[in-house]
């Protein structure tokens, strides 16, 4: 597959037009309440599904929902709960200690920059950019799998590697738009372009911008 040559920003503002038609209201994928219960959900979400984390977190919320109520558990504890969104010894161990950090550096609150939110264990640069976008409306383009495949799928991106991916969305696309989009793009990538069984005639995207050899 080869993409229609233009200019890659003539092909983003076309695609935010199409994705503001079909997607012109986002809510957040992950159920939380705060910035505490966003954070936990989205260290929670790494190789499981928005619907797994979404059906675990109302039975850790109603024992936690705090850094201080959280710290209190055990790591077992956390772990009995979690257990069904995969890879717990390590999710359980990294909720329990970032709980402890917040409250004792932190005074009990998420901190509201990358360097800080990067400092806490199990919070990489994706999860910190969904807590910068989302918890705090700072904007942020944070990119996973699914995100990464769409850009290089439609040309806006080599598709080496998702720092590249991030870099290159953030040049093709307006800085205001950065927070909704992603979201729109990760809700475009479910409905209209999976990674199996893509029908490229009838994604909206796709058909317009794609071409096979």
């Amino acid at each position: 597959m080869t993409m229609i040559h233009q200019s890659k920003k003539a092909k983003a503002k076309a695609i935010v037009e199409i994705l503001e038609r079909l997607f012109p209201v986002v809510p957040i994928p992950l159920k939380h309440r705060d910035p505490f219960t966003l954070l936990v959900a989205v260290m929670l979400s790494g190789r499981s599904t928005d619907a797994m984390v979404n059906r675990v977190t109302p039975a850790l919320f109603t024992k936690a929902d705090t850094p201080q109520k959280m710290a209190r558990l055990s790591v077992a504890e956390i772990r009995a709960i979690i257990k069904p969104c995969g890879l717990s010894p390590a999710k359980s161990k990294n909720i329990h200690a970032t709980s402890k950090i917040l409250v004792d550096q932190f005074d009990g609150k998420v901190p509201r920059t990358f360097e800080e939110l990067e400092s806490l264990p199990g919070v990489g640069h994706k999860t910190a950019s969904v807590v910068m976008s989302q918890a705090f409306r700072i904007p942020a383009f944070p990119v996973d799998t699914h995100i990464h495949r769409l850009a290089h799928r439609w040309g806006l991106s080599n598709g080496r590697n998702v720092k590249q991916t991030e870099k290159d969305l953030k040049r093709v696309f307006p800085k205001e738009l950065w927070n909704k989009l992603h979201l729109q793009m990760i809700y475009f990538g479910r409905q209209y372009c999976p990674a199996r069984g893509h029908d490229e005639k009838k994604c909206p995207i796709c058909s317009r911008f794609c071409r096979r050899k």
